[in-house]
């Protein structure tokens, strides 16, 4: 219940009342008198939101006594103005249109952090498209890429969510106002002027009817959420492996120490989002479940998601604050990266060897040859490079100058290029 008492939410509440009072007094259902009492009287500053909560425990949402406390508060400046308060309302249609108030006022500041988690993105993608690193695959180094390209990927998907949860938020900007039971019969002919009146005035869309137990929208917003965590996850996994001691790639500029260890500089920020893509599914899940709700008004399904969806907003835009933190000030070591393709030998630039070999002896043969070659180097000790320039056969093939070439790990990126310039492109940042 807390998480729907906040100063900002309070006020989403009031400013609803306000904007029912307002279309109605244009509609002629109530009189224009009344309104400036109610919005005089229409700031959260005036009520104690933990009262509120308390009181809410009971009557079951934090709307009923809020209109209590409204009600009384516009009586004592005008007792006429005070019958007119949340006419012809329910509390859902209160706390739904103000939620959608909220997802939008959250969401701008989201998505300027998951653009600034862009920007930083495509910074690194432009500076490193070059600089060339292992690639991984199954935690081990396989064939190289470079970090331009693994920059460009986490731009290229956190564009993606940058989308895609601006185009949930936009779609769940509807009004909800439709009575006891989504008629709005208590407003009679009146009821779509007011409806139409009243989300001219909160800048929302008048929906083809009320949508009381019709969840899609703010699931769509949820389900936006929980990838975007998912995202963000997969980048700070990336960042807490690259920080390994043992790999010491990368480093946060402002990670964090410890308590007993002078010397860690720990990933904190990567490791924020991390642990936001391990809760975020279960939220998600929370929110699929309460959807099949009951009839015209939910008992339960609907309870379920004010502190479910709070938590998933509030996961989410940490989450994005903290890549957007982790990228900007990230420290990258290029020759690392590059002293890291040396490791067991060299043996990441097999597939490379292979490729040369292959127009000579074909795919199968090369890559048989070049996976005993990399057995002896594991076996044996010593580099790629020195057992295939000590192999007859490779060396019949091919001249030293084309080991070398072979085995350059810049003369490997295939099309990384290709690949940055697009993502570049793609999201014009």
């Amino acid at each position: 219940m807390a998480a729907t008492c906040d100063p900002e939410y309070l006020q989403a509440l009031l400013d609803v009342e306000v904007a029912l009072a307002v279309a109605e007094a244009e509609a002629g259902v109530i009189p224009a008198a009344a309104v400036p009492e109610i919005r005089a009287a229409a700031r959260a500053e005036l009520y104690d939101a933990n009262a509120l909560a308390l009181e809410a425990i009971n009557d079951g949402n934090i709307v009923i006594p809020l209109v209590r406390k409204l009600t009384d508060a516009v009586r004592a400046r005008n007792a006429d103005a005070a019958r007119h308060v949340h006419r012809g309302a329910t509390s859902q249609d209160i706390m739904d249109t103000a939620l959608v108030l909220r997802l939008r006022a959250a969401g701008a500041s989201l998505l300027e952090s998951l653009t600034q988690a862009m920007r930083s993105a495509a910074t690194l993608a432009r500076e490193h498209a070059s600089t060339p690193m292992p690639g991984r695959t199954w935690l081990q180094h396989a064939s190289p890429t470079t970090f331009g390209l693994k920059c460009a990927g986490w731009l290229d998907m956190i564009g993606r969510c940058n989308e895609r949860l601006g185009q949930a938020i936009d779609r769940a900007q509807v009004l909800q106002l439709g009575g006891a039971s989504g008629t709005l019969a208590s407003l009679g002919a009146a009821g779509p002027i007011v409806a139409d009146t009243m989300a001219n005035a909160l800048a929302l869309r008048v929906p083809a009817m009320p949508w009381h137990t019709h969840r899609d929208r703010i699931v769509d917003v949820a389900s936006a959420l929980g990838i975007t965590c998912g995202a963000l996850g997969k980048v700070g996994r990336d960042l807490t492996l690259l920080a390994q001691s043992e790999v010491a790639e990368v480093a946060e500029q402002r990670g964090g120490g410890s308590s007993s260890m002078p010397h860690k500089q720990n990933p904190v920020h990567a490791v924020i989002a991390v642990a936001a893509a391990v809760r975020a599914p279960g939220l998600v899940a929370t929110m699929l479940s309460a959807m099949p709700q009951e009839h015209e008004r939910a008992a339960g399904g609907w309870q379920a998601e004010w502190q479910t969806l709070a938590d998933l907003v509030s996961i989410t835009r940490e989450s994005a604050t903290a890549i957007a933190v982790a990228l900007g000030g990230l420290r990258i070591d290029a020759e690392r990266m590059r002293s890291n393709l040396d490791l067991h030998g060299g043996v990441a630039m097999a597939e490379a060897l292979a490729v040369a070999l292959t127009p000579h002896t074909g795919r199968a043969d090369a890559m048989a040859h070049v996976q005993r070659l990399s057995r002896a180097v594991a076996d044996d000790g010593g580099s790629l490079r020195d057992h295939a320039a000590s192999d007859a056969e490779v060396s019949r093939l091919l001249s030293p100058a084309d080991i070398d070439r072979a085995l350059d790990p810049a003369q490997f990126l295939g099309s990384a290029g290709v690949y940055i310039e697009r993502v570049l492109q793609q999201w014009g940042v």
